[in-house]
């Protein structure tokens, strides 16, 4: 018997997809999205090498995928129904790259949520020694389209705990460096705005594209996203409480003068065993399918920036800052 979704050998191919037979689900996405198998599938729309007709007026909203029958990825069966081979685990890189767009961030144009999961490092859970942070930044297929990893020494990781600065390298499946982020020292205090956090985001490497700038409050964690310029684009507004206790962490994203909500960073809760005894952290990033590719890649920025602040953690302390490290 075939998968579902799936048509067996003794079935007739697909047909072409009718117009207004698929639809796509306005944001916000339900909570507990990102990937879950526990939870809901990714929204219509968003389909494996299959694009659907756009609507009047609708722009084709599909991940990054290459069109046709799925490649054979090591002979039938593969565990799964019917033969059919699953979905391969690196996204494949677009056919041609838009005007304008950074090398390496082709694959940004036509998403418009990605996932990012920190790697369980066993030296640090076991002993409690801080080591470089390393992440998987996936499509929503669960397909991964970069990796990251953080660059400093072992006195600053151990010494500075979250406030640490570093480097922070993101490279595509072709092992190429597409992304810088640069995070500087800055001391926490609750009465010195001048000691507010701050990301600098490059892409590709030396050449500036947006910064990640706290925003001094007495009460939530708000951030501006900023262009190579220094002009605000966006802001991002936490909630009063940055602490994940058995729910999502939601970080609004809206327009620079506020107002609606028009994408979130998210912090998954991953259970209480990982988040108790790891600093394993599971996020998701929703945005407009059009927004300018290079903001998608600052706000990858803010993403990381969000982490270290508020849920990394170093040995047994945790160090979580507050609102105004």
């Amino acid at each position: 018997m075939s998968a579902t979704g799936y048509p067996s050998p003794n079935q007739a191919p697909y047909p072409m997809p009718q117009p207004g037979s698929y639809s796509m689900s306005p944001y916000p996405v339900p909570q507990g999205g990102y990937g879950d198998p526990s939870h809901a599938p990714p929204p219509a729309g968003f389909n494996m090498g299959y694009p659907p007709q756009p609507q009047p007026g609708q722009p084709i909203m599909y991940q990054p995928a290459g069109h046709g029958p799925m490649p054979d990825y090591g002979g039938p069966n593969m565990g799964s129904p019917g033969g059919i081979s699953p979905a391969p685990a690196l996204a494949p890189a677009p056919a041609s790259v838009p005007v304008g767009v950074p090398p390496g961030l082709e694959y940004l144009t036509q998403v418009d949520q990605i996932l990012i999961h920190q790697k369980v490092e066993l030296l640090e859970a076991f002993i409690g020694f801080e080591t470089n942070n390393q992440y998987e930044i996936k499509n929503s297929l669960g397909q991964k389209i970069y990796k990251a990893k953080e660059k400093n020494d072992c006195c600053t990781r151990n010494c500075c705990g979250a406030l640490r600065s570093f480097d922070m390298k993101i490279k595509d499946n072709t092992d190429r460096e597409v992304i810088r982020l640069i995070r500087p020292y800055r001391c926490a205090s609750c009465w010195c705005p001048c000691c507010l956090q701050e990301l600098e985001v490059q892409a590709p490497p030396g050449t500036t594209i947006g910064y990640v700038s706290q925003d001094w409050h007495p009460c939530v964690p708000n951030f501006s996203i900023q262009g190579a310029n220094r002009e605000t684009v966006m802001k991002l507004e936490g909630p009063c409480f940055a602490c994940n206790c058995c729910s999502d962490v939601n970080f609004e994203l809206k327009g620079k003068d506020g107002g609606k909500s028009i994408g979130r960073i998210s912090k998954q809760w991953s259970g209480l065993l990982k988040e108790v005894f790891t600093d394993t952290d599971n996020f998701g990033i929703q945005f407009p399918l059009d927004m300018d590719v290079k903001m998608k890649a600052v706000l990858m920025g803010a993403c990381f920036l969000i982490d270290f602040m508020f849920f990394e953690k170093v040995g047994e302390t945790n160090q979580r800052n507050t609102v105004f490290s």
